[in-house]
């Protein structure tokens, strides 16, 4: 596992194939922010999953593995993004993640940096410290077989961030608990230190942060920051 000293591409659990990328060719104005409809995300038995008998399951929304489905740890310390969410957020970053360098912050299973492999990103790197999410990471990493272009990070999301250099990757992701104030402080970071072009948090709808784009769908919302 990868230490408290370690930083994106400098090992991991798992190792991974670093890809070099071509420019996107694409700017801000051109995405198409406007064509997301509002979603309604009543709370639903995987939000809401308890554990049980054995861990939940959630799916791959769209791509190479779509329809494959993931574990979630057995704790009701992890919140998965639901399906209906993670569908809104990539349809938004549905090009930007297209050979990308993806960073996946408080990653649990992994959702969102797997369905950014899925969808054609090159490399993803989770950052994670719970024991349970870290199992079924790991075990979502190697049922899909995409050891080769993925890294695990053992540590705490804003002390990893805090160590990445300018623009280290292209699309990051974040689903930082709820309470603590985590989202709010990662966005402070991020403005002080650009570590993607996009950095994207999901957050309460009725706990705002500041960012430069902000979408809601029910009791959820995705707010987006983008680099200078």
């Amino acid at each position: 596992m990868a230490g408290a000293g370690d930083v994106a591409g400098a090992g991991g659990i798992l190792g991974a194939e670093r890809m070099t990328m071509a420019d996107y060719g694409w700017a801000i104005a051109d995405w198409p922010w406007k064509v997301v409809a509002t979603i309604r995300n009543p709370k639903s038995t995987i939000r809401n999953w308890r554990g049980g008998a054995g861990p939940g399951m959630i799916r791959i929304i769209a791509g190479e593995f779509g329809g494959r489905r993931l574990k979630t740890p057995a704790t009701d310390k992890v919140r998965p993004t639901a399906d209906r969410v993670r569908e809104a957020w990539f349809s938004i970053l549905q090009r930007p993640v297209r050979g990308a360098r993806v960073l996946d912050l408080f990653a649990g299973s992994g959702a969102l940096g797997l369905e950014a492999l899925s969808r054609g990103a090159v490399s993803a790197d989770f950052v994670e410290v719970h024991r349970l999410a870290l199992a079924a990471l790991k075990a979502n990493i190697a049922m899909l077989k995409v050891d080769d272009h993925a890294v695990i990070h053992r540590i705490d999301a804003l002390k990893f961030a805090e160590r990445l250099p300018p623009g280290r990757y292209d699309v990051a992701f974040a689903d930082p608990p709820y309470e603590g104030g985590q989202a709010a402080r990662l966005v402070a970071l991020f403005r002080i230190n650009p570590f993607a072009r996009i950095l994207s948090i999901e957050h309460p709808a009725d706990a705002p942060i500041p960012g430069d784009d902000t979408r809601r769908y029910g009791d959820t919302a995705v707010t987006f920051i983008y680099a200078p």
